[in-house]
C-alpha cells in the first residue's frame, strides 16, 4: 500500500488492520461505559494513536533503488552493527567464516534485502528459542531463516534472518533456484530482531562496530 511516497509493507496490513480495529473498539467502550469527556478519555486516545502510528510505522518499506555492483556488498538491513569477527558457521559451509550482524530495534524499517545479485542455492528454516537478538547465542538458538546466494563468480554469501525475544514471525521469500537481484526484497521480520552475514575470511570490510546502517544503502564490504 502507497500512501503519497509512503508505502506501507503487505506483511503490516492485517496487523494494522487488527491494532486499529482493538483500539477503536477500546476507546468508543470506554467513553460508553464511562461519559466524558475526561482526562482519562483523552490520555487513552492519545495513547492510542502514538501505538497506531508506531505500528504503522515499524511496517514502512521505503523504496530504495540502487544500481547493482557486482563488487560490492550492502546491507541486508537497517540497523546497527553488533558483530564482526571470524566464527564458525555449522549449518552450510561448516567452516570458518567472517560474521557480519546487524541488530534491528523495534524503531528501525524491518524489509530485509539482498545483499548481492545472483542465484538462491540454498534455504533452511529452523524454529527456536527466545534468546534477546543482541545475545550471540540468538545467532543459533533462536527461530532463524537462512539463505544462501551465489554470485556469478562464484562467491557464497550466506543471510541468517534471526527473531529476536518478541519477534515470532519471520518472513522470508526465497526459494532455491530464484534469480536475484542486489537491492530485492528478501523478506521481514516481525518486530525486535537482527540480520546475521557470513561472508568468505579477508573480506575487506568497511563498517565498523555499532555503526548504523542501511538496507541497500550502506556497503558492508567487498567482495575479494
Amino acid at each position: 500500500m502507497t500512501i503519497g511516497k509512503f508505502r506501507i509493507h503487505k506483511e503490516g496490513y492485517k496487523i494494522i488492520a487488527a491494532v486499529l480495529i482493538a483500539l477503536s473498539s477500546l476507546n468508543i467502550s470506554g467513553w460508553v461505559v464511562w461519559p466524558g469527556p475526561t482526562l482519562y478519555h483523552w490520555l487513552a486516545l492519545g495513547a492510542s494513536l502514538i501505538l497506531f502510528i508506531f505500528i504503522v510505522m515499524f511496517f514502512r518499506a521505503p523504496a530504495r533503488p540502487l544500481e547493482p555492483d557486482p563488487l560490492l556488498i550492502y546491507a541486508p538491513a537497517d540497523g546497527k552493527i553488533v558483530v564482526i569477527e571470524d566464527t564458525y558457521e555449522k549449518e552450510y559451509f561448516r567452516d570458518t567464516r567472517l560474521q557480519i550482524s546487524i541488530f534491528m530495534s523495534p524503531f528501525n524499517m524491518h524489509s530485509n534485502r539482498y545483499p548481492i545479485s545472483g542465484t538462491v542455492t540454498w534455504t533452511h528454516y529452523q524454529p527456536g528459542k527466545k534468546f534477546h537478538a543482541r545475545s550471540p547465542k540468538s545467532s543459533e538458538l533462536n527461530e532463524r531463516s537462512s539463505v544462501v546466494v551465489s554470485s556469478e563468480s562464484g562467491t557464497e554469501i550466506l543471510v541468517r534472518q534471526v527473531a529476536g525475544a518478541v519477534a515470532r514471525r519471520i518472513v522470508t521469500y526465497s526459494k532455491k533456484g530464484d534469480k536475484v537481484h542486489q537491492g530485492d526484497e528478501l523478506g521481514f521480520i516481525k518486530f525486535g530482531s537482527r540480520v546475521d552475514i557470513f561472508l568468505p575470511t579477508g573480506t575487506a570490510v568497511d563498517v565498523g562496530m555499532f555503526e548504523q546502517v542501511r538496507a541497500s544503502r550502506t556497503i558492508l564490504a567487498r567482495v575479494i
